[in-house]
């Protein structure tokens, strides 16, 4: 079977950074709303244990892509679970990007994010 999810937009309504954290990460407070539009991820079950990515995006590694870092913990806390061994999540994914990288919109985070849910 194969499924196919919306990676949501969201539109910054207002952001601003409050602090810095020790870890260097910043503090902010933000307000945003979810579009009705996005990418849109295609998921398709495997029988071995590869997570595969059909369409890379120009430009990013495929071991830094968030899709796939958020496949792969997935799948590595799923077999924490030793009663689970054999229903591993493994999948082959397919992405359609609907708008542009580093645009603001959210589509990295929203695409792991998108993953983790399905």
């Amino acid at each position: 079977m194969t499924y196919v999810w919306l990676c949501p937009a969201k539109l910054n309504l207002f952001l601003y950074v409050t602090g810095q954290r020790p870890d260097g990460y910043h503090q902010l407070q933000t307000l945003f709303q979810f579009l009705n539009y996005g990418d849109k991820l295609t998921i398709t079950p495997r029988k071995d244990q590869k997570i595969r990515l059909l369409t890379p995006i120009p430009g990013v590694d495929q071991e830094k892509n968030l899709i796939i870092q958020a496949a792969c913990l997935l799948q590595k806390k799923w077999l924490q679970k030793s009663y689970l061994v054999t229903r591993r999540p493994v999948l082959i994914l397919a992405l359609k990007k609907n708008y542009p990288l580093g645009g603001g919109l959210g589509g990295g985070s929203s695409n792991a994010a998108t993953v983790l849910v399905a």
